[in-house]
C-alpha cells in the first residue's frame, strides 16, 4: 500500500480532478440521494470508498476525509494519527520517527499539495480533530450532502 500512497502523491493534479469530478456528478443526485435516504446508502457508498480510496490513495477511511487538502496523501495513516502537519519527530532526511523506514505521511503531503498548483497552500487549512463515530462511514455521502446543504441554502437567501 505505500508504494499506492507515494504513487497518488506523485499524480495528486490529476487524481485530485478526479475526485472532484465524483463529488461533481454526486451532488447534482442529492434529491434522489434524499428520498433513498442517505443513512441507507452509507454502507454501500462506504464499501466503494474504501475499495477505491484504500487501494488509490492508502486511506485509512476515517469518514472526515482531507486528502483534497493534503496533497492526497492521508493523514491517518501517520503514526500518531496527525490531521494538521508533522510532529516534530520528522527526520533530516523526511522518515518518520516511530515508522523510520516509512517517509514521514506530512512530507508526502507537503510534495503533492505543491503538485496541485493551485493559489496558496490547501494543505495550510486547519482541519477539526477526527470524530471517531464517523469512521467507517461514507465522507463522500457526507461531502455531497453538505454542498447540497449550502447550495439550497444559498437558493432560498436569492
Amino acid at each position: 500500500m505505500y508504494r499506492m500512497r507515494s504513487w497518488s502523491v506523485r499524480n495528486a493534479r490529476w487524481l485530485k480532478r478526479v475526485y472532484a469530478g465524483v463529488e461533481a456528478v454526486l451532488v447534482p443526485l442529492d434529491p434522489l440521494l434524499r428520498r433513498i435516504g442517505y443513512e441507507r446508502l452509507d454502507k454501500p457508498f462506504a464499501a466503494v470508498e474504501r475499495m477505491t480510496k484504500g487501494v488509490l490513495l492508502d486511506s485509512q477511511n476515517c469518514g472526515q476525509c482531507i486528502v483534497g487538502f493534503t496533497g492526497l496523501a492521508c493523514p491517518m495513516n501517520c503514526p500518531k494519527r496527525l490531521r494538521n502537519g508533522p510532529c516534530g519527530g520528522v527526520r533530516p532526511d523526511g522518515s518518520c520517527e516511530v515508522k523510520p523506514d516509512m517517509t514521514c505521511v506530512w512530507v508526502l503531503a507537503w510534495e503533492g499539495n505543491k503538485r496541485f498548483r493551485e493559489n496558496g497552500y490547501p494543505i495550510q487549512t486547519v482541519q477539526p480533530a477526527v470524530d471517531n463515530r464517523l469512521i467507517g462511514k461514507s465522507a463522500w455521502l457526507r461531502e455531497v450532502r453538505h454542498r447540497a446543504e449550502l447550495k439550497r441554502g444559498s437558493a432560498r437567501e436569492v
